[in-house]
């Protein structure tokens, strides 16, 4: 009976870790779609969402047009991100998937380090040189990094710092897939030195090891 009671213990810790792995990704879809809508009416709210009447879906609702259209580099760190995910086509809703483009100014344009909290991301490079890397956790916080070539794929873990930066004297180019319909993205230096309000400076003094003057003028900027 003690043996008995154990494996069921066992099998009961099995499950209960696998619904605690399944709980950080996107739900698996219980229907064949379902199309985003904002107005709730005659709606079935599922991830986040608002569903419209599957009989009512058209074409439109899976479409979206334009990443054949360069992105606009000329801003602080020359890049652009075209993002294709929930928010521009509805019928990704519960789907758990997204496209991006992403633009690169020549010698130096840069994706610069972020995080996906709900994605995983997978990238491949369609023109130009980029070095590519992400950092793994506490405690080992490794570097890995790669030259991607066009054709070269790479992938950047869910949840982990990760970045691109354009090695070329031409643009460069990527295309994106993330395993979630809306992955987010949290843009580190954006996040400690653009915090609305601001975070203390006597924090990010500590926390980075920099001059209080560094630290706030790094503020000003975001």
């Amino acid at each position: 009976m003690k043996g008995i009671h154990s494996i069921f213990l066992a099998c009961f810790l099995a499950s209960a870790f696998a619904c605690f792995l399944a709980s950080a990704f996107d739900p698996s879809p219980l229907q064949d779609f379902c199309v985003a809508i904002n107005d709730p009416n005659n709606g079935v709210f599922v991830s986040g969402k608002f569903c419209k009447d599957p009989k009512l879906a058209v074409a439109d609702d899976f479409f979206f047009s334009g990443l054949n259209k360069p992105g606009n580099t000329s801003n602080r760190v020359g890049s652009n991100v075209t993002t294709v995910n929930v928010g521009q086509i509805p019928g990704l809703n519960t789907l758990g998937i997204s496209l991006v483009r992403i633009d690169y100014a020549p010698n130096g344009g840069q994706n610069p380090p972020h995080t996906h909290p709900r994605g995983t991301e997978i990238l491949v490079v369609v023109q130009g040189t980029l070095y590519v890397g992400f950092v793994t956790s506490n405690p080992e916080n490794r570097l890995i990094t790669k030259i991607l070539y066009p054709g070269d794929v790479f992938v950047f873990p869910i949840g982990l710092i990760h970045f691109q930066y354009n090695v070329g004297n031409t643009a460069a180019v990527a295309f994106a897939g993330l395993s979630s319909q809306n992955a987010g993205v949290i843009t580190i230096a954006n996040a400690v030195f653009g915090s609305n309000p601001r975070i203390n400076p006597d924090v990010l003094t500590k926390a980075f090891q920099l001059d209080k003057n560094l630290v706030t003028h790094l503020q000003s900027l975001f």
